[in-house]
């Protein structure tokens, strides 16, 4: 029987979310952006406020500690796993954390920006809040709770812990990253530092939700060398490289391999930005699938509506990299049964019913799965992130620290 948990998460994350740490996808830094340090710096005198002795930021912004066991036989090691950073989609300075308190299905106007509205028919899981303390931004920023909620969540139940030694538990590592949103979470992590078997990232949506497949990941940046001249007397001379691209994006399909017309288990091709001149321009594309053989033939599609294009184009040329960025966790936990069969249990024993899916996005655990520190995710609460509209449930949030008490109980039976 679990001594009753004094929940610190809201307050928590209500500090947490107001400290910008927005990363920077265009940063050759690492960590991309030094205000990520900012909340690591927090972080890591918090747990050693807490007794956690050899907590600490490391020089790339990366947090690391140790909850000693409580039990005297071997026990794998297990980590939790929060991102510091939040997304460069939307505002995440001067964040104005409000809170909604006894939702009751009605509309969330947010008041420093009233065309920002929460409405339940956009956002069914809202059905699922009746009753509960809702927190929002104000209108102007996103909220962060893509990822500080799950932060909160592992500080709150790093405090139970050490507060409460007779819980039986093997080594708990707590793992911080810095840059998660910009694909470059665990580039510079110290997995032999870390020290754990298996982790768990706390980044998930809906309550109760489990997730051990993500989608696998290559990023694409086409260059263009056009022909560049004086528009005055250009006929017959200019092939804009601007035009070229605009060309290239408007043959890709509107249907089908698209994020605004596919879900489920589709993939995409998705240009994300676009810069450039008459003589030079570029493109970036993100693609997405489930399975590698898919993303190669994504890949190749790209590559054949290039070159159908660039035959209009004959004194031009193009260079298409592809780099990779990260591959379906499943590959990695199928071989790893209890690695999921224990999250799924300490969901249950938190009250809740399951919800096991697959993730179309990615988190830090698809990388470091293939590290070799296997690493699915578990619920955070966090929805509609990357956005104004970014929302997060109280009770979701104290849910997700007993799920993360019940996992650390569960490995040491």
């Amino acid at each position: 029987m679990l001594a009753p948990i004094q929940h610190s998460v809201l307050e928590r994350f209500l500090r947490y979310v107001q400290i910008d740490t927005q990363s920077n996808p265009f940063s050759q830094t690492f960590p991309t952006t030094e205000k990520q340090k900012d909340l690591a710096r927090i972080l890591a005198q918090e747990l050693q406020d807490l007794g956690i002795s050899d907590a600490h930021m490391d020089e790339h912004g990366y947090v690391y500690a140790t909850i000693p066991a409580t039990v005297d036989k071997p026990v794998p090691v297990i980590c939790f796993c929060s991102h510091m950073d939040t997304s460069p989609d939307s505002s995440g300075t001067d964040v104005k954390p409000l809170i909604h308190h006894n939702y009751d299905g009605r509309d969330l106007v947010l008041p420093d920006d009233p065309n920002v509205v929460i409405r339940l028919q956009d956002h069914p899981n809202l059905g699922e809040q009746m009753g509960n303390d809702i927190v929002t931004a104000s209108g102007l920023t996103l909220l962060g709770a893509d990822n500080k909620a799950g932060v909160a969540e592992i500080m709150d139940a790093a405090q139970y812990f050490m507060q409460h030694p007779e819980i039986p538990h093997g080594t708990i590592k707590i793992l911080f990253t810095p840059d998660e949103e910009v694909g470059r979470g665990v580039e510079k992590v110290d997995l032999q530092k870390l020290g754990a078997n298996f982790g768990y990232t706390i980044d998930g949506e809906r309550r109760g939700s489990f997730e051990d497949e993500t989608f696998s990941a290559d990023a694409a940046t086409l260059i263009i060398e056009g022909v560049s001249a004086h528009p005055g007397f250009a006929k017959g001379k200019m092939e804009s490289a601007v035009k070229i691209v605009c060309d290239i994006i408007a043959k890709l399909p509107k249907d089908r391999l698209t994020p605004e017309a596919v879900d489920g288990r589709d993939g995409f091709i998705h240009p994300v930005t676009v810069e450039g001149l008459a003589e030079k321009a570029a493109v970036h594309f993100i693609i997405r699938d489930f399975t590698d053989e898919k993303l190669a033939e994504h890949e190749a599609f790209l590559k054949n509506v290039v070159e159908e294009v660039m035959q209009n184009y004959p004194h031009s040329r193009y260079e298409l990299r592809i780099h990779e960025q990260y591959r379906n966790m499943k590959k990695v936990l199928d071989q790893h049964p209890q690695v999921s069969a224990n999250a799924l249990e300490a969901i249950r024993r938190a009250g809740l019913e399951p919800i096991h899916s697959s993730i179309r996005g990615g988190t830090d655990g698809s990388r470091l799965s293939f590290m070799g520190l296997p690493c699915p995710n578990i619920f955070a609460g966090e929805h509609a992130f990357h956005s104004k509209q970014e929302w997060v449930s109280v009770q979701d949030m104290q849910k997700a620290v007993e799920t993360i008490v019940h996992l650390a109980m569960i490995w040491a039976e």
